[in-house]
């Protein structure tokens, strides 16, 4: 597989892409939701993986009723992945070679993520990464979230590309969404979630792991 062109920027997801957050994320919400009394579907949790704070309230509040405490619960399964993480923060395989190479080819990157500034700000400090994007775009930074285009346009908007010639790499089926309908060379990595028919249809290709996404880069 090769880029239908030459890609000018990369816009990458962050957990599940970057770090292996995801499962640590969703352990640590099934725990805290089966020890107040809640059982949460796996499937249903899935099926949140890269939308925004919102969109997963309202999830929950169809699930579970109006009456839940989203905010307590957001609040206590944070900590729980805060406690599970604060030893380390699992780099996926990959990285530290794709940012080599990116810095080699002068091409500029930016994260996309759902996530707040601050857990960005977490994730990236604990390994140095920080200052190794051009443009960090999180929560509050656009209008609508993950499945929307708005995070990946505003991330080429920062690094002023036009959107179809940057590289997108996601991992999750709203994130691979969201990249496709800002019209960005879209490549998944995945994590969690397995590839469907959908996903095979909004890629470029599937990639195994960043190691694959450096090959791609270098043709």
């Amino acid at each position: 597989m090769t880029l239908p062109r030459k890609a000018q920027a990369v816009v990458f997801d962050m957990d599940g892409l970057l770090f292996n957050t995801e499962a640590i994320y969703r352990d640590a919400t099934i725990s805290v939701a089966r020890e107040a009394g809640y059982q949460l579907p796996l499937d249903f949790y899935l099926a949140t993986i890269g939308l925004p704070g919102e969109a997963t309230r309202a999830r929950f509040g169809e699930l579970f009723g109006n009456a839940f405490d989203f905010d307590g619960f957001w609040s206590a399964s944070t900590q729980r992945f805060r406690e599970a993480t604060a030893a380390q923060l699992y780099l996926k395989a990959g990285v530290i070679e794709l940012l080599d190479l990116l810095d080699e080819l002068q091409l500029p990157r930016a994260i996309a993520t759902s996530s707040r500034h601050e857990d960005a700000r977490h994730h990236l400090d604990t390994h140095g990464l920080h200052d190794r994007f051009h443009a960090i775009v999180a929560h509050g930074d656009y209008a609508q979230g993950k499945p929307n285009p708005d995070p990946f346009l505003k991330a080429a908007e920062r690094l002023g590309v036009d959107p179809a010639l940057c590289l997108a790499l996601e991992d999750s089926h709203n994130g691979v969404r969201a990249a496709s309908r800002a019209g960005m060379m879209t490549v998944m990595v995945p994590d969690l979630l397995a590839p469907d028919s959908e996903m095979q249809s909004l890629c470029l290709c599937i990639a195994r792991n960043l190691h694959e996404v450096c090959s791609l880069i270098r043709q």
